[in-house]
Parts: structure tokens; C-alpha cells; sequence
């Protein structure tokens, strides 16, 4: 607790009183001892000498080791809030979808990932048809990837047309979205998510048949179940739980292999264990900088290669 000043000061009321910072109406001489500004009771914290006020303790509470994650992010008030708002969209554009037509709809050509563009003319058929030749002829033609559709790349992990693909993936997204996002924090969590995303897309672009038509979110969805998986190994925690999840997504995979993207799947697991293994394994000595660069990097080889088939597929 300091000693009044003997001389008047800024803080000082026309009757040479300080009033405190917060509650102007409050005479009081206790001041905090980081900032020096007047406090009342009310506004007193303990500090480890003396007192602080709110705005200091707050602030001194940001850059503490308890407002950390486990690898540098910041911790997340609510590691769900992020998990949220990915299934909010995905749930948005299935709606937008639906209402404008479902797998017909322009939306769905729009946002789904095609390697190679194809020509509809509304007749049950797809048909391996130049641009121009096929707008000539009438019939509409679906751009793709290898026609200047990059967006694709990331669209498509937000597009689903039924509904029970679009459950199944975001229920999986809640159970492995927010345990994720309480490990890493909220900015690096959504960095293995989109990475993931596009790492699945560069795999369905690569190995996947030129015109197949690929939706859904489940190789992001496999890349957080193979960044939890470096994470527990790196922190030698008990992962039985992941890899059956992981072994039951293989089963899935093989057997509805028809009709599911195993690339999305395999490009997204190793993208999202790649992406983790950055993440875990950085340096503590400028630990942000070189998790970022390396996040950077890897999203840098994925594009490139999807720049090396957009080559080959022109």
C-alpha cells in the first residue's frame, strides 16, 4: 500500500483527493502498483507486492503460462466454439444445396471437386466434351480443377448433398474438433483442418478418376484424427481410442470404396499428421515462428503439386 502524495497530482479531485480510475466517485489513496493508478477497494486485486487494478491483472493474465496450450497457441475459452461454427457452415451450404436442386443443383457443380470439367447436357449423361463445343451445342458445361477451379480444392470439404453424409461427418467432427482444438488452441487447430482439406483434394486430384465428382469434409475429418495421433504419441498418451476410430474409418473406406473418396481420406490423414507433426515438434526457442513457416511450407508442397496436375490434366 503506498503513502499519499505530498504534493497534488493529475488524479487529483478540485479538493486534492484521487478518485478512482473506475469509480470517479471513490476517494481513495491506494494505487496500483504497476500502472500507479488510483483504486478503490472494490477495484483492489493481491498481487504478489501490494496491489494491482483489473486492467492490469488482465492483462498480465494473457501472456501467463496457464493461457497457454501445450504446443505455444493460446488457449481456448471454449475449445467447441471453432468445432461450432465449421459444422454452422457445412450445414449452410448442404441447405443451399438442397433448396437449389441437390446433386443437380449449380451449387454442387460450383463447390464439388472435379478434376477435369465434363459437359452436361441434362440428359442423365456426362460427356468428355471441350468448353466451348459443349456450351455451343446448348448443354452446360461443369468446370473443374484442371479448367481454372481452384476453389474447389477447399470447397468441396464444405459441400455434402445427403444428409446422412453430412451427419456422419459432422458428428465425427464433434467428437475430434474440440479435443484437438483444447490441445493446439483455435488458430492452429483450423491450420490442420484446412490443410487437411486440401491435402485430401491433392490426393483426389491426383489419383482419383478425371471426372469423378468428390464432396464432403471426411479427409479433414481424418486428418484431425491423424493429428491426435502424433500428439498422443508425442506426448506418450494412451491412443487406443484414436486408432480404433482410425482402423474403423479403413473398414469404411474399403468397403464403400465405390462410392468413398479413399484418396480424400488418405490425403487428409497424412496432410493433418504432417501439419501436427510441425506443430508438436517445433523447437521451444521461437516455437510460433517456426510452426507457421513450416504450416506455410507444407501448404505451399501441397499446392505445388496440385500446380503439377493441373499441368498434366490440361
Amino acid at each position: 500500500m503506498t503513502q499519499p502524495p505530498e504534493g497534488p497530482s493529475a488524479d487529483q479531485t478540485a479538493a486534492g483527493v484521487p478518485t478512482c480510475y473506475r469509480h470517479p466517485d471513490r476517494e481513495t489513496w491506494i494505487r496500483c502498483q504497476r500502472c500507479d493508478k488510483p483504486i478503490c477497494p472494490d477495484c483492489m486485486r493481491d498481487a504478489a507486492v501490494g496491489f494491482q487494478c483489473p486492467d492490469c491483472v488482465k492483462e498480465a493474465s494473457k501472456g501467463s503460462r496457464q493461457n497457454r496450450a501445450m504446443y505455444g497457441g493460446e488457449r481456448s475459452a471454449d475449445p467447441r466454439l471453432t468445432t461450432f461454427v465449421l459444422i454452422g457452415i457445412n450445414a449452410v451450404v448442404w441447405l443451399a444445396i438442397t433448396i437449389t436442386g441437390g446433386r443437380t443443383s449449380w451449387l454442387t457443380h460450383l463447390l464439388a471437386l472435379r478434376p477435369v470439367g465434363v459437359c452436361d447436357p441434362a440428359n442423365g449423361s456426362l460427356y468428355d466434351i471441350e468448353e466451348r463445343v459443349c456450351e455451343a451445342s446448348g448443354a452446360t458445361f461443369q468446370a473443374g480443377f484442371s479448367d481454372g477451379a481452384w476453389w474447389q480444392l477447399l470447397t468441396a470439404a464444405f459441400t455434402h448433398v445427403e444428409i446422412w453424409h453430412l451427419a456422419m461427418n459432422m458428428f465425427a467432427l464433434f467428437l475430434f474438433g474440440p479435443a484437438l482444438e483444447g490441445i493446439v488452441g483455435r488458430a492452429r487447430f483450423l491450420a490442420i483442418y484446412l490443410i487437411s482439406a486440401v491435402a485430401g483434394s491433392v490426393m483426389v486430384v491426383w489419383f482419383s478418376y478425371d471426372f469423378t465428382s468428390t464432396v464432403g469434409a471426411s479427409g479433414a475429418i481424418f486428418g484431425l484424427l491423424g493429428a491426435l495421433l502424433v500428439l498422443a504419441r508425442k506426448a506418450r498418451l494412451n491412443s487406443q481410442w484414436l486408432v480404433q476410430n482410425l482402423v474403423l474409418g479403413v473398414v469404411i473406406t474399403v468397403v464403400g470404396w465405390r462410392y468413398i473418396s479413399w484418396q480424400g481420406h488418405l490425403g487428409g490423414l497424412l496432410g493433418g499428421a504432417l501439419a501436427a507433426a510441425i506443430i508438436a515438434y517445433a523447437p521451444a526457442s521461437r516455437r510460433a515462428l517456426v510452426q507457421w513457416v513450416g504450416l506455410g511450407l507444407l501448404l505451399a508442397v501441397l499446392l505445388g503439386l496440385a500446380l503439377v496436375q493441373d499441368v498434366a490434366l490440361s
